[in-house]
């Protein structure tokens, strides 16, 4: 697994060397277009932007690369259940742990691998849900003690309450977030149509 993730990251470095280069900034207005992402296509052209950028802070690029990956899996599995997602959801995986090594505290990356869980075990691709289930609480219990107010968080707790059954706090998590992100304009921006009510 090691070994797999080593070479995974140094793939991504050597795209990194041979690509243009970006300044933060353009990092940052790439990121700001995850929310306005409607079509596989989208996604595809902000996963190339953010494994092409050349950056300060290559966790970042890693970690917005990760999660246009997730976004994308969501689109198409919102579309048809049936769309495979295994390929993109264990890709996002990969990267989101590259930028979890450069940042291994970030709550940001622990939300992302969160959700990225997450989404493995309601796809049904998750070798052991059970565990799954369980790293899913240890990522919230990370992330909880430095971005309590995080709406991705929110949206985090929101979909494991629902899978858990529980309707009425899925509900209110997702108001939570709806509420913190019109509170909020920090970047990162994303996960507004990961929000939904019933």
């Amino acid at each position: 697994m090691n070994k797999t993730l080593l070479i995974f990251t140094l793939f991504i470095i050597s795209f990194g060397v041979k690509a243009q280069s970006f300044t933060d900034k353009t990092l940052q207005q790439s990121a700001l277009q995850l929310n306005t992402s409607n079509t596989e296509g989208d996604f595809d052209k902000l996963f190339k932007k953010f494994t092409e950028t050349k950056t300060s802070e290559k966790w970042q690029a890693y970690y917005y690369a990760a999660a246009s990956l997730y976004l994308k899996a969501d689109f198409l599995f919102k579309k048809s259940p049936t769309s495979p997602v295994t390929e993109l959801n264990a890709t996002a995986s990969k990267i989101a742990f590259a930028a979890s090594h450069a940042q291994p505290d970030n709550a940001e990356i622990n939300i992302l691998l969160g959700l990225i869980t997450l989404q493995s075990i309601q796809a049904g691709i998750h070798r052991y849900p059970e565990k799954g289930l369980q790293s899913v609480s240890e990522y919230i219990s990370k992330a909880e003690t430095t971005a309590s107010g995080n709406p991705r968080l929110a949206i985090l707790k929101a979909k494991l309450a629902e899978k858990s059954g529980n309707k009425s706090e899925a509900e209110t998590q997702y108001q939570k977030a709806a509420t913190e992100f019109t509170s909020s304009d920090s970047l990162p921006g994303w996960g507004k149509q990961l929000i939904h009510t019933n």
